[in-house]
């Protein structure tokens, strides 16, 4: 990797660390991200100086919040891990995290000791549905101007 690149994996990871993922995670992501081909876990390994449980556990987390996906690989038990898409990709992940944020917070309501504190909550609710709402309405804009790029 150049030094540019090698920058940009370390940005990512130190970016995803504060969403609370290890940063091998966000490093894995942003080197997947720069390369035109899919990787195997030693590739990972040796690109990215990470041990292979880091990479193991990298890319089940990628692939649970839908930012990579695996490719089995005919006659071998290995799987090539590739990034699954772009900004569309995170936003998404995002949205379904907040989504299951919200329905705790509506579960949560009929626990609440006074109507203050059920304001309260439902006012976070509220911001959050804000947020989730705003981010499908850029998504929708940009898939009716063709500028989705989210791969299957």
């Amino acid at each position: 990797m150049t030094p540019e690149q090698q920058d940009f994996v370390n940005a990512l990871g130190d970016t995803l660390a504060t969403w609370n993922l290890p940063r091998a995670t966000g490093r894995i992501y942003g080197y997947l991200l720069l390369r035109s081909e899919a990787s195997t876990s030693d590739e990972l390994r040796a690109a990215l100086s990470l041990s292979s449980g880091a990479v193991s556990t990298a890319t089940r987390e990628l692939v649970s919040w839908g930012l990579a996906r695996t490719i089995p690989q005919p006659g071998s038990r290995r799987l090539l891990v590739e990034a699954a898409g772009g900004f569309e990709q995170l936003l998404a992940a995002s949205h379904e995290r907040a989504r299951a944020f919200i329905r705790t917070l509506r579960a949560a309501e009929e626990l609440t000791e006074t109507e203050r504190a059920a304001g309260r909550l439902r006012d976070v609710r509220d911001l959050f549905t804000s947020y989730i709402d705003a981010g499908e309405r850029v998504l929708r804009e940009r898939a009716a101007d063709g500028n989705t790029r989210i791969q299957a």
